[in-house]
């Protein structure tokens, strides 16, 4: 296959502290023979694992971003045994714009793995974390929130795989995030996923919502500098307990859980995150916004649980995600 254009101004193997970037040439207007620079750390310490943390997946969404820059400022080689590679902002050019997809070509870096490495920008970001990065890791973690258009209970999430001791691995690193709910996760479509590309690997993956609505707020920023030293301790290369409270845990057994709108116009939520919900209630009305005198929309649950994730704008369009009902696990 065709080598990446991407080139790591970092050595993967060397002990010791180092700041760089990965370097993709990128030839436009402004910049005939300009870069997309992608700012990466790696901290290593002897022989033991590795940690791959990534964040601004979707360059709307911030605790990652700012739990990672914070994690490649303060971790120490000295006081790890093993290796952590640190990529606060894998999709930067979304996140130099704070937008979910990329300015220069429109991608979704979540749904274009493994990328190519003759393609656009995004699949070739895609394709060296395919080829290169993800084989290195042991572990994997990859910190997502609602961005702009979602809202989520502060959650960690695996998925439900087919090999039962990966499986049992996953939910063993998503308990040790530890954040306050744990949640084993259906995706409606996984194809073409950052998950799924490590999980095809046999990687443990764990992923997190953290909030939303465009922003970061101190608790959730929290959350996440507490999970990813969490994650290191449990790998074994930090030492310390695993430290914060006990989590709730969520499961979502089919499709049921998704709410989504049929109609366009104003949304009114009418059960908060956090609150538990029952089959049939309502849990969400869309007003028509062109008109007065016209009886909203009503959207209910699927099944008995929590409402732990939702659609953050005032207004919603057909098709777009109103509601997450999740069960609360035993």
């Amino acid at each position: 296959m065709q080598p990446s254009s991407i080139a790591a101004s970092v050595d993967f193997d060397r002990d010791g502290i180092q700041h760089g970037f990965l370097k993709m040439p990128f030839s436009r207007d402004d910049s005939a023979w300009g870069a997309v620079m992608i700012p990466i750390t790696v901290v290593r310490n002897g022989s033991g694992p590795t940690v791959l943390f990534t964040g601004g997946n979707h360059g709307d969404e911030y605790e990652g971003p700012i739990a990672l820059f914070d994690l490649a400022a303060t971790l120490r080689a000295e006081e790890i045994n093993g290796r952590a590679i640190i990529v606060p902002a894998m999709n930067y050019p979304a996140f130099e714009v704070g937008r979910r997809t990329s300015p220069i070509d429109g991608g979704n870096l979540n749904r274009v793995f493994p990328g190519r490495p003759d393609g656009t920008v995004t699949e070739k970001i895609a394709d060296y974390f395919q080829r290169h990065l993800l084989p290195l890791a042991d572990i994997v973690v990859d910190i997502h929130s609602g961005g702009r258009t979602l809202d989520f209970l502060p959650f960690a999430a695996i998925h439900v795989l087919d090999d039962a001791v990966q499986q049992e691995r996953c939910r063993a690193a998503m308990a040790a995030f530890n954040a306050p709910y744990s949640l084993t996760l259906v995706e409606l479509h996984s194809v073409g996923m950052y998950d799924s590309a490590a999980e095809e690997m046999g990687k443990v993956f764990v992923s997190t919502e953290l909030g939303g609505g465009g922003g970061a707020s101190a608790g959730t920023v929290a959350i996440a500098k507490r999970g990813v030293r969490n994650v290191l301790r449990h790998a074994g290369i930090l030492a310390g307990d695993i430290e914060g409270g006990p989590s709730v845990k969520l499961d979502m057994p089919d499709p049921r859980c998704y709410v989504t709108s049929e109609s366009n116009g104003l949304l009114e939520m009418c059960a908060d995150l956090g609150v538990s919900v029952r089959a049939g209630q309502v849990i969400a009305r869309v007003h028509p916004a062109d008109r007065t005198g016209v009886a909203p929309v009503d959207y209910h649950a699927g099944i008995d649980g929590v409402l732990a994730g939702r659609h953050f704008p005032g207004l919603v369009k057909m098709g777009d995600f109103l509601a997450l009902v999740a069960v609360v696990a035993p």
